[in-house]
């Protein structure tokens, strides 16, 4: 089937124009670094940033920043790009019919023969393996935690044929990273850790709601579920309520977690991370236009921006 021709370089369709993967990568490895969306490295951010929000607001917590802390930082980010690459990875196995339907996804490196689906699962079980090797330096908790999130991660996949609801299943699994780290830092999971873990599905629900109207049409035509066809046309309206519920349990989280130790003139500062927050998802509501496709992967783009700005806020409570 002709549609289903890689470009002649292979690229995916939607990946970053001049990346690093594309130009720079030996051409062998390049279908295996498509697989993992290293062309396209926002999932990496979306995953990594609950990761330091986690870290962070349990350092303000407590108010004893150590060393160690320094590596789960480091730690977060190596294990965010692996564990990211072995989702997508498996998010291709699983999906590899339907992409071959979807104008967007047809290209990918499954779909489009790059690699079979046998070299695929090798790849995917060679990123867990390098993954868990980061994970075994980290306390007992965090293992523990990095254990269960396997479970959100292998659900999310089959989450769109059986509820419409499944940016809640990829918000479960993108933002376990918040549990994992504060456990790292704590050595168990507090109350502000759950509140902030909610808060970044919320954020999840808003910018993947998004991304999912990039694929509607498709989806509709193939029987695929998505916040973005169970809205539609009211889809503004509900990323207002995703936004209020961002900002609100994020401001939550913070206030119960900086209450007990920080000084008042920090925990004002963090607060206003998820006020700042609130008021660039404003901006993306404002230039949401759902039928404009590239307009729709640009909003989606700028959510690395959207997460680092409470991050900001969070670092600079902490040296007050």
């Amino acid at each position: 089937m002709q549609g289903n021709a890689p470009t002649p370089d292979g690229q995916v369709a939607d990946a970053v124009s001049g990346n690093w993967v594309d130009t720079y990568a030996p051409e062998f490895s390049r279908p295996y670094l498509r697989l993992s969306r290293a062309d396209r490295p926002i999932g990496t951010w979306l995953l990594l940033i609950p990761c330091w929000w986690g870290l962070t607001l349990a350092i303000l917590s407590d108010g004893t920043p150590r060393w160690e802390d320094l590596w789960i930082a480091i730690g977060c980010a190596i294990g965010a790009f692996l564990m990211r690459g072995a989702g997508c990875t498996w998010n291709d196995i699983s999906d590899r019919d339907f992409d071959a339907k979807v104008e967007r996804t047809r290209s990918r490196p499954i779909p489009s023969g790059q690699v079979s689906v046998r070299q695929a699962a090798i790849w995917m079980v060679l990123q867990c393996l390098l993954a868990l090797l980061v994970l075994l330096s980290f306390n007992q908790a965090a293992i523990a935690m990095g254990v269960l999130s396997l479970l959100p991660v292998a659900v999310y996949p089959f989450a769109k044929r059986f509820t419409w609801w499944p940016q809640v299943f990829l918000g479960l699994a993108f933002n376990w990273g918040i549990l994992l780290t504060w456990a790292a830092h704590t050595g168990t999971v507090g109350g502000p850790a759950i509140t902030l873990y909610l808060a970044g599905i919320a954020w999840t629900l808003f910018y993947d709601t998004i991304y999912a109207h990039q694929d509607a049409e498709d989806d509709e035509l193939i029987g695929i579920k998505s916040t973005a066809r169970l809205f539609g046309t009211n889809t503004a309206h509900w990323l207002k309520y995703f936004l209020v519920a961002t900002v609100s349990l994020m401001a939550l989280a913070i206030i119960d977690a900086m209450t007990r130790q920080a000084p008042i003139t920090a925990m004002f500062v963090a607060l206003a991370g998820p006020w700042a927050m609130g008021w660039h998802m404003t901006w993306q509501l404002r230039g949401l236009d759902t039928e404009d496709n590239a307009k729709l992967l640009q909003l989606f783009r700028a959510n690395r921006d959207t997460g680092l700005i409470p991050l900001i806020f969070l670092c600079i409570a902490g040296l007050l």
